[in-house]
């Protein structure tokens, strides 16, 4: 049996500001639906500039980036925009809540911009992913009212409005302590083995690397190491 067509192809990604710095060099990546794949590095070695390239937030300067087998390359900013709501999602560091927003109403965002549900599928929807990360009592709290851990649980929800394909996270953990932490990374790792999403983290802790079923490894902005689980 043949092996599925990969969900996400980088091929030959370089990524060069206009001073001449190099911040991803020949990078070639391939990722499978169901992979959670941690990548990591020392700092400043283009951890962060890879996954805005395979978020599709940034343009590489030469190479290609695919996802589902469409070359990302020719799309127009409209284009590119649509593709990313409705196939991916993703966390940062800070999780950029909106404070004047219940938790339920910052959920509903991406819902209602990409207008694919009537208010009361969005508000199902919503509710239910909130309730599957723990959070169904604080729907309607404000972020200042959750802890670092719930908010963050909230941010994750967000990302999972649209149901994407591929969950991209740029070092969510880093304002946690050990324990929430560790439950951020125990979701990652659940929403690719048992719902089949893609899962790229950036994370600069060895420790919750090792939780992810494969590790790609950056220096000087080049991948030297891919290791599987």
């Amino acid at each position: 049996m043949s092996e599925p067509a990969p969900l996400l192809v980088a091929e030959n990604v370089t990524k060069t500001l206009p001073e001449g710095v190099t911040l991803v060099a020949d990078i070639d990546l391939s990722v499978q639906g169901g992979e959670f794949v941690a990548i990591t590095g020392p700092s400043g070695s283009g951890k962060s500039s890879l996954l805005y390239l395979l978020g599709l937030l940034d343009r590489p300067s030469a190479g290609r980036v695919l996802l589902e087998g469409r070359d990302t390359a020719a799309l127009p900013p409209p284009d590119l925009a649509a593709l990313r709501l409705a196939r991916l999602g993703f966390v940062f560091q800070f999780h950029f809540l909106l404070p004047e927003f219940t938790a339920l109403d910052n959920v509903l965002i991406p819902i209602r911009r990409r207008g694919a549900l009537k208010l009361p599928q969005a508000q199902e929807r919503a509710h239910m992913l909130l309730d599957a990360l723990g959070l169904g009592a604080a729907a309607n709290k404000l972020p200042e009212q959750l802890s670092g851990g719930m908010r963050q649980r909230v941010a994750v929800a967000r990302a999972l409005a649209n149901d994407p394909v591929l969950l991209l996270a740029d070092e969510p953990t880093g304002n946690l302590d050990t324990k929430n932490a560790a439950a951020v990374f125990d979701i990652f790792a659940r929403l690719a083995r048992d719902e089949g999403r893609a899962v790229l983290v950036v994370t600069h802790d060895a420790e919750l690397a090792q939780r992810a079923t494969r590790r790609v490894h950056l220096v000087d902005g080049r991948i030297v190491s891919d290791e599987r689980n």
